[in-house]
């Protein structure tokens, strides 16, 4: 079974370049990965929110919320 992973970013140049990494890097067999660009979709800010993101760019793999770099926060956004 694999396991969720959801990349959150703002469309940013830091965001865009940690979405090519992660997407490179997380094995497409262990690992369902989901893009979500926040400026685009921010219906989706409070599960980014519930999920523990604070800024983007951001990936949460199995609940956990990892924060890379910082491109924005999340306030910024709404």
């Amino acid at each position: 079974m694999k396991t969720k992973a959801v990349f959150y970013h703002a469309g940013c140049k830091v965001c865009v370049a940690a979405e090519k990494i992660v997407a490179a890097g997380l094995d497409p067999a262990r690992y369902d990965l989901e893009v979500v660009h926040l400026g685009q979709a921010k219906q989706r800010l409070p599960e980014a929110e519930r999920a523990g993101v604070k800024s983007v760019p951001a990936l949460v793999i199995a609940g956990q919320a990892f924060h890379i770099n910082h491109g924005a926060d999340l306030s910024a956004l709404k």
